[in-house]
């Protein structure tokens, strides 16, 4: 099992809209590295929801329930899908900054190191990012702070 990053315009599509729903079909990706990523996710990967914009914060847990496979809605396309369904909302949202000073060398170098070269810092238009287990606990540790 991985985990996964997956970015939205909350004012388009947002937590509350897939809450709303209980389950929705991940498209409208288009670029090369997000595709590929998002072709390597698999059933059962958990993913965090986060929100661009004004925003720039990591939401809300995810679990990956169907794909990838080609978008049903886009005839002659090979852009890939996949199904997602809301897990729970963060205790509180995780924003890029406290990400981006996490990063920071300081006190602790494990720390940046954990975020060094990470592609959400690193690649800030990609859609859909690769998450470290390790990560993934972090920002679930900086969401109960």
């Amino acid at each position: 099992m991985k985990n996964w990053l997956l970015k939205t315009e909350p004012d388009v599509y947002g937590w509350k809209d897939l809450v709303a729903e209980g389950k929705t079909t991940w498209d409208g990706i288009k670029g090369g590295l997000a595709q590929k990523n998002l072709g390597k996710m698999q059933p059962g990967d958990h993913v965090f929801i986060y929100h661009t914009g004004r925003e720039k914060r990591i939401i809300g847990t995810a679990r990956v329930e169907a794909g990838p496979y080609v978008d049903p809605n886009q005839p002659g396309s090979r852009l890939l899908v996949v199904d997602v369904v809301p897990l729970a909302p963060l205790n509180r949202p995780v924003t890029l900054q406290e990400l981006k000073q996490q990063a920071e060398p300081r006190d602790s170098v494990t720390s940046a190191e954990l975020w060094k070269g990470w592609e959400l810092l690193r690649i800030p238009r990609l859609s859909v990012v690769p998450v470290s287990e390790e990560q993934w606990k972090a920002v679930l540790e900086l969401a109960e702070k």
